[in-house]
């Protein structure tokens, strides 16, 4: 028995390195491959460290601030995500609220329609999403990707599920101290729910970042476009063999935002997997 829990221990370790190395490999390639030369890369074809390390890529990258304004692109990209997720943490928060401790007719139903209508894939709501952006004259605005996903379903389930683990006996005496659904909201749920907050942030802010078809579709001007619609227009710029130094640059200084953001707050995103971390009664 202790045998074979030995073997699944390792068996369970050895898919985690493979696994872990298919991420990885490509990551580090692309990072190593910045630093080549251009005919490094064509004549040298695959190696794992360059014959001479060169930063000249990234000093053309910067410096291209016309038909390829990264830094432009990357404070775009923050701007957009920043906003996003602190909206974000408003409205499900809120939300959350009303469909875990308000009672009302047909909540439940009303939350459970809407979260089975939320598995239908986004391509299916492109048009329709475009036609509305357009009337309101956001096309190429920042509020085109700002807006759009504020209350996603998946995070108000979070934030529901989080706050059903919290005691309705401290809004009960919230409530024989005189406090309305919006004190009890901002001075005793609120408080309380910071940690699914944090993970809902998190998650919002990394998938605006890395959010492509859409302001694909949204953005026309180069200036305004984040960072993941930019790089598409770089493969054009940079692609076919042409500079894929720069190419791969640029790819990095895309990541490097959100691979900081995972560093600093990769305890929160374990976190997420724990759904009854409220407080129970």
């Amino acid at each position: 028995m202790f045998k074979k829990i030995k073997v699944s221990k390792y068996l369970a370790y050895l898919f985690l390195i493979v696994v872990s190395a298919i991420w990885t490999i490509p990551v580090i390639f692309g990072i190593v491959t910045s630093f080549r030369s251009q005919t490094e890369i064509v004549n040298e074809g695959f190696r794992l460290l360059p014959v001479n390390w060169i930063v000249d890529n990234y000093v053309a990258i910067l410096e291209n601030t016309s038909s390829a304004p990264i830094l432009q692109w990357l404070w775009n990209s923050i701007f957009i995500a920043t906003l996003h997720t602190l909206l974000v943490v408003a409205v499900i928060s809120i939300t959350g609220y009303g469909y875990s401790r308000m009672k009302f007719k047909g909540r439940d139903f009303l939350f459970f329609t809407l979260l089975a209508i939320s598995f239908f894939p986004n391509v299916v709501n492109l048009i329709p999403s475009y036609k509305i952006i357009d009337i309101l004259g956001w096309v190429n605005t920042p509020w085109a990707m700002i807006v759009p996903g504020l209350a996603g379903m998946g995070n108000i389930f979070l934030v529901r599920q989080f706050m059903r683990g919290i005691p309705m006996e401290l809004d009960e005496s919230a409530r024989v101290d005189g406090a309305g659904d919006f004190t009890i909201y901002a001075k005793v749920i609120l408080p309380l729910i910071r940690p699914v907050l944090i993970v809902c942030g998190l998650f919002s802010f990394t998938g605006s970042w890395n959010d492509f078809l859409w302001p694909v579709i949204v953005y026309t001007d180069v200036d305004k476009m984040p960072v993941t619609a930019g790089l598409l227009l770089l493969q054009d710029i940079y692609g076919n063999y042409r500079m894929i130094g720069q190419l791969m640059g640029s790819a990095i200084l895309a990541i490097i935002p959100t691979l900081l953001l995972f560093f600093f707050a990769q305890k929160y995103f374990v976190s997420a997997i724990n759904l009854n971390s409220g407080i129970k009664g």
